[in-house]
């Protein structure tokens, strides 16, 4: 299989932000050692060679438990995944239920709900992958998942510092805008300048320093790390490890105490991220995700730590 690898040298970088979401602060200087990544997006494509291969069944596809999801709605407990729906006009954007749907149906093979299909975006990246389907994609592949200080020092492309993955200026709505973001008003109107309502194809815009495509919009992009508010400690390794076990129970979503499900931490914004609501299409955002909850826009980027 031809990745379309690139090898990033290992140092040291300003990594977080201060300006912005609190759990991005503080800024503090961290180093990591060289790697592989993919220059591109895990496609359509590369993963139903995966499943070809494998047979692997994705966690949209499997029935949750009512067991895990203590008062979850029967009309819930069918395999499905979370699907962007537009509203029909403004509503309260403090209320993400207002254009997420859990759909029946939702999977990968069918994007947007039981009677879609991804036929024709074989070039897009893969969505509606858990986290367990990203990690078992990248082993498959001899691949690993990033760390979120590998994720975040790749997607700088060796501008230390910078707000975006350009630079320091924001083109977003412009007519020429550098990644596939919202343009127009969240979460009803769509006036998509740069030409795409949903996912774009990989490798649509410039690459990055590095030569590192949609590292900003389009998906958010899975990492290994375990989520917290804030860079208040060294990140911890992914054995076995007391701390380890620590950061995982610390993951959980307090506002669903009800839920222990560990959430992980996302990377680089997707087509929905605007300055309106989620101003996340930079390297220093990031953002909790279950890890065992699909989405229309999270997606797989695979590295490699075996030396150059």
């Amino acid at each position: 299989m031809n990745r379309g690898q690139v090898w990033i040298d290992g140092g040291e970088f300003a990594m977080g932000s201060n300006d912005h979401y609190p759990d991005e602060g503080p800024v503090r200087r961290v180093a990591v050692d060289g790697f592989w990544i993919d220059a591109r997006l895990v496609t359509n494509e590369q993963f139903a060679e995966f499943v070809d291969a494998t047979d692997h069944v994705t966690g949209a596809e499997i029935t949750p438990k009512a067991e895990v999801y203590p008062g979850a709605p029967a009309s819930n407990l069918v395999p499905g995944s979370l699907v962007f729906q537009a509203t029909a006009g403004p509503v309260d954007l403090t209320n993400y239920h207002e254009w997420w749907s859990w759909t029946h149906g939702a999977d990968w093979l069918h994007p947007t709900g039981p009677e879609s299909t991804n036929a024709g975006l074989e070039d897009h990246p893969v969505t509606h992958v858990a986290y367990e389907d990203a990690k078992t994609y990248a082993a498959w592949a001899g691949m690993a998942l990033p760390t979120e200080a590998e994720w975040e020092f790749a997607a700088r492309g060796g501008i230390d510092g910078a707000e975006f993955v350009w630079g320091d200026k924001d083109p977003q709505n412009t007519s020429e805008p550098k990644a596939n973001t919202w343009q127009g008003a969240f979460p009803y109107e769509n006036t998509a300048i740069d030409g795409w309502d949903r996912t774009s194809p990989v490798a649509s815009y410039e690459p990055n320093g590095y030569g590192l495509y949609d590292m900003a919009g389009n998906v958010w992009e899975w990492t290994t790390d375990w989520f917290s508010y804030g860079h208040d400690s060294e990140p911890t390794s992914s054995c076995c490890a007391p701390e380890h076990e620590i950061a995982e129970q610390r993951s959980h979503d307090p506002a669903q105490p009800q839920i222990r499900i560990p959430r992980k931490v996302i990377k680089g914004g997707s087509h929905l991220c605007t300055i309106q609501y989620c101003f996340r299409y930079r390297p220093a955002a990031r953002q909790p995700q279950m890890v065992d909850t699909s989405t229309s826009h999270i997606g797989i980027r695979c590295i490699s730590r075996t030396p150059a």
